[in-house]
């Protein structure tokens, strides 16, 4: 796929501020329900004033300037001046710990860093090395580094319209380290804005689109869909607060195109389950006129009633899900890939979906299963290498441009792509057959009693499963302990679905229980929710099993 100078993210900056000076680009809460409002020329001057400030330090062309912020308007207001100023941007996830935290920013020599909206900086501020130059946002925790009002009030903005070559190197993405040490992932422009212009031949969004960004901007996907696409249509974004304001966030975007991940859509079902149980609800919407009027009420109560793409990616989904929200009249996409290319591989897409696969290659793609069964694809989006570890960057290529994901798959007589776990995830039983967890947890997370689900079992005559029972249920059983007879009951019958729908060798020997809440900050998931099955195999074997209660059949 080409590229022309106008694909380009500088240039495009350019292009909404000359167009559309007065139109909003950025909605950034601040706090008791106010809201500031970033114009694109606001951008502009912003930008072109901290990359001003940048350059007054001397550091070299390329050299890296690393983020560790929640999403906000600031965090994209750093990177336009990070690229304007000559330099490459590097973003951390504002949950890591301080160890990873001084890993990034001297593995990736990182000369300043930005500090930004967070919660746990009092456990990040020691892996910050002693004597690097850290700059604050409005919305940091009270630091003594200068500020970036007092900097921007200060500085002149940088002269003349900068221009990057779109083989410049653009940032570093470090792999949210669910298993071993992190690694940078390099892209440049040309890997990043070709993913946006793939995008748009798919998806009609337009600069009157509007999204809302909560998902981690440390990550290839909201840099994908949020920041790049934003740069590429002029779309609006706003900015979630806080999970405690979550839904005020959504009623006050009402996105156009909605993106997220696996464990917040069940998140969002299991909020309408709690108001309106499961099975009284399917009954409501089989009558024909009630049905149209508390469709729109259940899409309107979550913010989505404007949505014309809603997307789902980072993870596995279970169909029925997908199946449910489509039953709703939300078409529900379904995308596939990964930080390595830019999050620029698979989509479902709109009239052309099949539940329970993630779609087609997007333009200028190419996928093929490999004689392990390993889904290998060829994306102009694919990175530029990791950083620093050229062994660990041939490794994971084909000696023919192909990107081993690591991930199986199988590919059905239209081109869309079917999931069907990891590579590495395979275990094998004490009777020595194979298992692929991910297929059978699908079928677990689509029961409703179910938030989270990890099928181990390695070297035992049969798999079992770690299951994390759904918010609202663990709230009612904690108040009344005699519930878990009936939640016991209701487990034993799931435990009997699933089994009827696996192979012989894949039944699961039993359901377990946890009683702890599996989260980013105890290391049970990654910042992007995904589930650090490492980490939940640690914690529970069928010997001991702490903290649990199980289902036998």
């Amino acid at each position: 796929m080409q590229l022309d100078p106008s694909d380009l993210v500088l240039e495009n900056l350019y292009r909404w501020a000359k167009e559309r000076p007065g139109a909003v680009y950025m909605t950034q809460p601040i706090g008791g329900g106010a809201v500031r409002d970033f114009t694109w020329a606001d951008t502009l001057d912003q930008a072109r004033r901290m990359a001003s400030y940048l350059r007054s330090f001397g550091f070299p062309p390329g050299s890296k300037i690393a983020i560790v912020s929640k999403n906000c308007a600031h965090f994209i207001l750093s990177d336009l001046a990070i690229w304007m100023a000559g330099y490459v941007s590097v973003a951390l996830y504002p949950t890591l710990n301080a160890k990873t935290v001084k890993y990034i920013l001297e593995h990736s020599e990182s000369k300043l860093l930005f500090v930004g909206k967070l919660d746990t900086w009092d456990e990040m501020k020691g892996g910050v090395p002693a004597g690097l130059p850290c700059v604050t946002y409005p919305l940091s925790p009270p630091t003594d580094h200068p500020t970036w009002e007092d900097i921007i009030a200060e500085s002149e903005p940088i002269s003349g319209p900068p221009t990057r070559a779109a083989d410049d190197s653009a940032l570093l993405i470090y792999t949210s380290g669910s298993t071993g040490v992190p690694k940078g992932v390099e892209h440049t422009f040309r890997t990043t804005c070709v993913a946006a212009k793939g995008f748009l031949q798919l998806l009609p969004l337009t600069a009157d689109d509007r999204v809302l960004s909560y998902l981690p901007l440390a990550h290839a996907f909201e840099r994908t869909a949020i920041e790049f696409l934003s740069f590429k249509t002029g779309m609006r974004i706003y900015f979630a607060e806080s999970l405690e304001t979550f839904l005020a966030d959504m009623q006050r975007a009402r996105p156009t195109l909605f993106q997220s991940v696996p464990r917040l859509w069940l998140k969002f079902q299991l909020g309408v389950f709690a108001k309106v149980p499961e099975q009284k609800l399917a009954r409501l919407l089989k009558v024909p006129i009630l049905s149209y009027f508390l469709k729109k009420k259940i899409l309107k109560g979550l913010g989505l009633d404007q949505a014309r793409l809603a997307v789902s990616g980072s993870a596995p989904i279970p169909p029925s899900l997908i199946q449910w929200y489509q039953d709703l009249g939300l078409e529900l996409l379904e995308g596939y890939a990964m930080s390595e290319n830019f999050s620029y591989s698979h989509l479902s897409l709109p009239g052309k979906a099949r539940i329970g696969y993630v779609g087609h290659c997007v333009p200028g793609a190419e996928c093929r299963i490999s004689e392990i069964g390993e889904i290998e694809v060829k994306s102009p989006a694919t990175m530029k290498g990791y950083y620093k570890e050229p062994a660990q960057s041939r490794e994971c290529m084909t000696a023919d441009g192909f990107l081993k994901t690591g991930d199986r798959g199988e590919i059905d007589e239209q081109g869309r792509l079917k999931i069907t776990g990891r590579v590495k995830e395979l275990f094998k039983t004490s009777k020595g057959k194979y298992i692929a967890p991910a297929p059978i947890e699908n079928l677990l997370n689509a029961d409703s009693k179910i938030e989270l689900s990890c099928v181990s079992g390695s070297g035992m005559p049969q798999p079992y499963a770690v299951v994390m029972l759904a918010e609202d249920l663990r709230r009612r059983l904690a108040k009344d302990p005699a519930l878990r007879a009936e939640i016991d009951a209701g487990l034993t019958r799931l435990l009997a679905e699933v089994n009827a729908q696996v192979e012989e060798y894949e039944q699961l020997a039993f359901i377990a229980v946890t009683s702890d809440e599996w989260g980013i900050p105890n290391g049970y998931l990654t910042p992007t929710m995904k589930l650090k099955r490492d980490a939940v195999e640690a914690r529970y074997n069928p010997s001991s099993r702490p903290g649990t209660t199980r289902a036998s059949p």
